[in-house]
């Protein structure tokens, strides 16, 4: 995965190949599945080529069929669903090797004024400044070493506020399952705004499956679970800035049939940005 802001801002500079049809670049990586916030951020940048530059995303709704390889681009076609008063609607297909890997359907919309109100952010969760390094964190979880989070997403800086393990900071008796993350890039980005949501996209996916497995004394990564996101939705409510700390506060209220829901919420400052929800699988292997 990028190893520095540099890497992931040229992952999601796509080439246009005609119109609606656009191909995303892979990164330097050990790793052998395209890690599927990618695939996300680099498919709502597609759809948002093609709709007019007043509307923006205010919802996406996304399945990962296949995993996506490492060894070669993926290319995303748009299909221009419809063009209303308001609203635009687009479809975004990924393929990779002749397969269809993925599926978004996103919607955008002309600003406009309206009701407004908002769930505040959580109170006392600890800064970012005293959370250890969700680097740290995996490698006393899981036994690997920290040095393969820096490798691999270098480009993010992610700090673990807590989770409701036995012990942890947060109460399980509210959520079984629940855990906080503060997330920003590694340095600062250009003011563009499609650029922002398309980090919090490719964020959003870093964590936020993990937390339906806190529960069961596993770890996303460990060889004794299968793990891979299904499907994936955001609502994107408010702009907030991808470089500046940004708390992820993720709940999974409930995991069956080898399947883990979770959802989470983005709040930039006291501002609730966006809204996500992903049901991903969680098999356990014996």
């Amino acid at each position: 995965m990028p190893q520095s802001l540099d890497e992931l801002v040229n992952l999601l500079d796509l080439e246009e190949l005609e119109i609606g049809l656009y191909r995303g670049r892979q990164p330097d990586t050990a790793l052998q599945r395209a890690f599927g916030g990618q695939v996300l951020a680099q498919a709502l940048l597609a759809g948002e080529r093609t709709v007019p530059s007043d509307r923006a995303p205010h919802s996406l709704h996304a399945y990962f069929i296949l995993p996506g390889s490492t060894d070669a681009p993926i290319l995303y076609d748009v299909q221009t669903i419809r063009d209303g008063g308001s609203f635009s609607t687009r479809r975004i297909e990924a393929r990779q090797h002749g397969r269809v890997i993925f599926y978004m359907t996103a919607s955008f919309q002309q600003a406009e004024d309206g009701f407004d109100h908002a769930d505040r952010a959580p109170a006392d969760v600890p800064p970012p400044q005293d959370c250890p390094g969700l680097g740290e964190v995996l490698e006393q979880l899981s036994r690997r070493p920290s040095d393969v989070w820096a490798r691999e997403w270098g480009a993010l800086e992610v700090r673990y506020a807590g989770d409701s393990r036995p012990g942890g900071r947060l109460d399980p008796e509210a959520h079984p399952a629940r855990a906080q993350v503060w997330v920003r890039t590694a340095g600062q980005l250009a003011d563009d705004p499609s650029l922002h949501r398309a980090v919090l996209a490719y964020a959003s996916d870093l964590t936020l499956l993990g937390v339906s497995t806190v529960p069961h004394g596993v770890v996303i990564g460990e060889r004794r679970l299968q793990a891979a996101s299904l499907d994936h939705a955001m609502w994107f409510h408010r702009p907030i800035r991808a470089d500046e700390w940004t708390l992820y506060d993720q709940v999974s209220p409930s995991a069956s049939g080898a399947r883990g829901l979770s959802t989470g919420r983005l709040f930039g400052g006291e501002v609730l940005g966006v809204s996500v929800a992903q049901e991903g699988l969680i098999r356990a292997r014996s």
